[in-house]
């Protein structure tokens, strides 16, 4: 099972997870971001390439299926405003056991972060908003695995 779902309406890890765990797996790992108040945020936009945001998600899911013995994988990304305190991401992956359903989910998000089309405006308080730069600590976490 592989899945990829970029939606303009609220998610939950719930939904995003479903039939992850049917897999007849013995492990579900999964991460979910949250959007935070990170200096006076109170809420991201998050715009995407339509289609290409989709390839590129099912491209890591694809690699993930390549590198660990996986039985599933999701990537459900949040796009449009999004509160504070409100998902803005879930990846899960599913396997016979723990060691490749975890590192599979760290990868999938650490990739997801420098790989696929997002891009990110921070609004806040007073009114203002600013786009946001790539960051240098996600390809740190990406490179590990090249």
């Amino acid at each position: 099972m592989k899945r990829v779902l970029i939606s303009g309406e609220p998610i939950s890890a719930e939904v995003a997870l479903a039939g992850l765990s049917d897999l007849g797996g013995g492990a579900v790992s999964s991460f979910t971001g949250i959007s935070r108040d990170d200096g006076g945020v109170t809420a991201i936009e998050l715009e995407h390439y339509p289609g290409m945001t989709e390839l590129s998600l099912m491209r890591l899911i694809d690699e993930a299926f390549g590198r660990w013995a996986l039985l599933g994988a999701a990537i459900v990304h949040r796009i449009g405003r999004v509160a504070v305190g409100e998902p803005v991401v879930v990846v899960g992956a599913a396997s016979r056991h723990r060691a490749d359903a975890l590192e599979a989910t760290a990868f999938l998000i650490d990739r997801l972060k420098t790989d696929a089309p997002f891009w990110k405006k921070e609004h806040y308080a007073d009114g203002t908003s600013v786009w946001v730069d790539a960051k240098s600590s996600d390809d740190d976490r990406s490179s590990r695995w090249a």
